[in-house]
């Protein structure tokens, strides 16, 4: 549908402006469902009031963007083929923008509506999952060609394993705290209005900045990459290619005629446009480093930037295909590997302000909305209140594994560590847990998969059909 407008036409710069506001609303009902869950606890146990909870969590994930980097957010981005992150004719993606935004947006506020801790990150991916495999059908390439299942096993393996750890870990903390310490403040559900002793509260502090930072360093990338296709989208000229990246620029040329045996050799059924943009990469030689850095005013900038842009996708994408392939000798697989990581800095960057900005709307999110997720952990989620023994237990023990999964690009989601940790400290406190909350928390994790792909794949189809 959107295809039959020209891309510079209004039209389409009114829906990349209204792409940019929907990918802000997504990241602060983020701030609903994940952040939330990091100042659950200092709020719940009256350790500190909401603004400072707030205020300290926002800061932490920020500092833990900042130190964690960008690779979970183009760990995501790369779900999507790259015809799909920018179209050969040069146009700006807003079909699959909207799609993406949309239909996380809406599945994100009905789930926290409903009062029920839902994964952000498995809205994102489900819709990035319906984008890739709509694009797949409506070019009638194969499920296993058009969409990058490698990929997204490796991250739904991360979203699945890191709730069980959580579960277990958490738990098995807090038995031990209670075999060491066996009585006291640790173990005893908060008063209204009355906060804990000292060192409690240093306690609690401590771990919700552990997990606030561990979350920065996760979570906080992902809505980076989607603020970065948005802005590209509306400034191509400015943003498509990393000016800081000169070493790699200068390279281009050089590792894109390395590429092209072993995509000609082991490339999928895109191999021929894979060989045919890195022989256009070849092509731009040394000029590349000044073509990222020229003026947006400057001719042919706008249109040059997107063609280099496009190609390094195109060309990173069968690399990924080729290290993929079983019977690839180990040096190959090596290479291809090697020349992927030499070929990425020109099109994954952030702008410090990209960051900024994800960190604002974050911590807006959890201002406005953390209230409902709060009281679900504290109070509906066990059959009695949480102790801050337990919501201490669950920070730290999630702390660490979002902070690890962060510098090693596996996106994980809070919500469910979290939550399952609180879970497993229920069981291992004997409380038990409410059956009826966690069945409606259990269906809203297994529905917001196939809801989002649906949704987003839709959508998708309706926006980005030529024929419709």
């Amino acid at each position: 549908m959107l295809a039959h407008f020209d891309p510079a036409s209004g039209i389409v710069i009114a829906m990349l402006v209204f792409c940019f506001v929907l990918v802000l609303a997504f990241e602060a009902t983020n701030g609903f469902h994940d952040t939330s869950n990091a100042v659950a606890t200092v709020i719940y146990t009256n350790t500190l009031k909401p603004i400072p909870a707030v205020i300290l969590s926002g800061i932490m994930n920020f500092v833990g963007v900042l130190v964690g980097g960008i690779a979970v957010a183009y760990a995501l981005v790369e779900i999507l083929p790259p015809d799909v992150l920018t179209p050969p004719n040069g146009a700006p993606a807003v079909p699959m923008l909207v799609s993406l935004f949309a239909s996380a947006l809406l599945w994100n506020v009905l789930t926290w509506f409903f009062g029920i801790p839902n994964s952000s990150s498995h809205c994102i991916i489900g819709a990035l999952i319906g984008v890739a495999a709509s694009d797949a059908l409506m070019q009638s390439r194969a499920l296993g060609q058009g969409v990058d299942w490698t990929q997204i096993i490796k991250v739904l393996e991360a979203l699945a394993i890191s709730p069980v750890l959580g579960l277990i870990g958490a738990g098995g903390l807090y038995a031990l705290l209670r075999l060491v310490v066996r009585k006291g403040s640790l173990f005893e559900p908060p008063k209204e209005g009355e906060p804990p002793v000292w060192w409690l509260r240093g306690l609690l502090v401590l771990t919700c900045t552990g997990v606030s930072f561990s979350h920065g360093t996760n979570d906080g990338q992902k809505s980076i990459g989607l603020i970065m296709l948005t802005i590209i989208g509306l400034m191509p000229a400015t943003f498509a290619l990393n000016p800081n990246a000169p070493t790699q620029l200068a390279e281009l040329s050089q590792n894109a005629a390395a590429a092209i045996p072993l995509i000609r050799q082991y490339g999928d059924d895109r191999k021929d446009q894979g060989v045919a943009a890195a022989t256009e990469l070849q092509n731009f030689g040394p000029s590349a480093p000044k073509i990222a850095a020229s003026a947006p005013s400057q001719g042919g900038t706008q249109a040059t930037k997107s063609r280099l842009r496009g190609d390094i996708y195109q060309v990173l994408s069968e690399l990924k295909h080729v290290g993929e392939t079983p019977r690839l000798s180990a040096a190959d697989k090596a290479r291809a590997k090697d020349l992927g990581k030499k070929l990425g800095p020109p099109v994954h960057f952030a702008p410090v302000w990209v960051r900024v900005l994800s960190a604002l709307c974050l911590g807006i999110g959890t201002m406005v909305g953390y209230k409902r997720v709060v009281q679900t952990l504290g109070e509906r989620l066990g059959k009695q209140h949480m102790t801050p023994g337990q919501g201490a237990s669950a920070e730290l023990v999630g702390a660490v594994l979002i902070g690890t999964a962060g510098f090693t690009g596996l996106p994980v989601s809070t919500t469910h560590i979290i939550t399952s940790g609180i879970a497993g400290t229920m069981i291992a406190g004997g409380q038990g847990v409410q059956r009826s909350m966690l069945v409606r928390i259990g269906l809203a994790w297994l529905f917001t998969l196939p809801v989002t792909m649906l949704l987003a794949g839709g959508l998708f189809y309706v926006l980005d059909n030529p024929n419709l």
